[in-house]
């Protein structure tokens, strides 16, 4: 029962955290956009978001393992709030060069928070979950099935807040709702939580198995291949095409509960194994594939320009996208998990999460670049490009778990 009652504190934790996430990206995103920016200095504002997730990452998985996951977590959003802070002193009176760096300075240490948050919470799953393989794929699916939703509420709360009580006011109302979620933390979870022999070097805590190496490397094409289109083609083109701040909001609001609604359904759409595994790598292949077909499908009938209406065709395309990724997302977290070692399993997590820092920073800059360049379809195609390596990453995951390379 006690690793029942852990679990749901770090999760309700997290949806409070990924909330406030989702509306501070389409605060940024919108408010910005109606200033005039353009799609590359919009990408550009959240680079050193991701980026700075890289090494919040891996250093996020060492200290998980060494002080333990409360702690993390409680220093993730304490730093949420900082970055929301410190956006809410943005001075209208500033220069373009002056108001671009302070935003993404305050990014940059939301992407921390993100991180380190997620490594953490994503961590505490391994450590609470008590009965194999089974328990452990549905607590993650359904971890991130409903965290993914709640970023999606999010999106939609950013968009109304932008439009209805303005962009300071919206921070400061996020501040408080982090504030009592920090709160929350710090008085229900053990200090103890998590906390396992760290690794004593840059060699060991690098000494990762095949399994992990190939998944980490498979997730950077595959997250960089849905924030390519997401981040700023897509909100760009809706708007484009005479779509509002609440409209646009709402479809990405829509886009992402659905998504975390799947991801949340994924195990009752996979076939299982005992072990864990060799089901599951296989089913991870298969829908790898699936997903390859889609955004190259679209791009296609978009440059055939014979839809009235081509904003309906995006919108029913990237529905199907979302259904195939996100089958693809939950198997991904549940095999880093199965991969991961016990011992050192926010090491590992954290390994893997700063891949996907990685490929969302690749994605968001081309997301930017190809927007400008060729609008959406452009962002299509470097989709499915994307999606063509992490097939190919995912056809080598073996289907069993393996030891470190290095002894520890």
């Amino acid at each position: 029962m006690s690793g029942v009652r852990n679990y749901l504190v770090v999760t309700g934790a997290y949806w409070g955290f990924t909330l406030t996430d989702g509306a501070l990206r389409m605060l940024v995103l919108l408010h910005f956009y109606r200033l005039g920016y353009t799609p590359f200095t919009l990408a550009f504002l959240f680079l050193l978001y991701e980026a700075a997730g890289i090494f919040a990452n891996f250093g996020g998985g060492w200290l998980a393992a060494r002080f333990g996951i409360p702690r993390m977590l409680s220093i993730g959003l304490s730093l949420q709030i900082c970055g929301l802070l410190m956006l809410s002193a943005l001075d209208p009176d500033w220069g373009a060069a002056m108001s671009v760096a302070w935003v993404v300075a305050a990014q940059g240490i939301s992407g921390v928070a993100k991180d380190l948050t997620k490594t953490a919470s994503k961590s505490a799953i391994k450590a609470t979950a008590q009965q194999g393989a089974g328990q452990l794929f549905r607590w993650v699916a359904w971890f991130t099935g409903s965290k993914n939703a709640m970023k999606g509420f999010g999106f939609f709360v950013g968009g109304a807040m932008l439009q209805f009580v303005g962009f300071r006011p919206a921070l400061w109302l996020l501040v408080a709702l982090l504030a009592a979620v920090l709160a929350g933390v710090l008085l229900s979870l053990p200090r103890e939580l998590g906390k396992a022999k760290a690794s004593k070097s840059f060699k060991e805590l690098m000494a990762k198995s095949r399994g992990v190496n190939l998944l980490a490397g498979a997730r950077i094409f595959m997250f960089g291949s849905r924030d390519v289109w997401f981040v700023v083609g897509l909100p760009v083109f809706l708007y484009s095409q005479g779509w509002h701040y609440v409209g646009v909001s709402t479809f990405l609001a829509a886009w992402t509960i659905g998504y975390g609604g799947v991801q949340a359904l994924a195990p009752a759409v996979v076939r299982r194994s005992d072990d864990g595994l060799s089901r599951e790598v296989p089913e991870a292949r298969f829908w790898a594939a699936a997903l390859t077909a889609i955004p190259a499908a679209i791009a296609l009938l978009l440059a055939t320009g014979s839809a009235a209406r081509i904003d309906v065709v995006v919108v029913v395309g990237l529905a199907v996208f979302g259904f195939a990724f996100a089958v693809n997302s939950s198997l991904h977290s549940y095999l880093i998990l199965a991969y991961a070692g016990s011992e050192k399993a926010a090491e590992d997590v954290g390994f893997y999460y700063a891949a996907n820092a990685g490929g969302r920073l690749f994605g968001i800059l081309l997301s930017g670049i190809l927007t400008q360049w060729g609008g959406l379809q452009a962002c299509l195609w470097g989709s499915a490009a994307m999606l063509a390596a992490c097939m190919a990453l995912t056809f080598m995951l073996p289907v069993q778990a393996q030891e470190r390379r290095v002894p520890v």
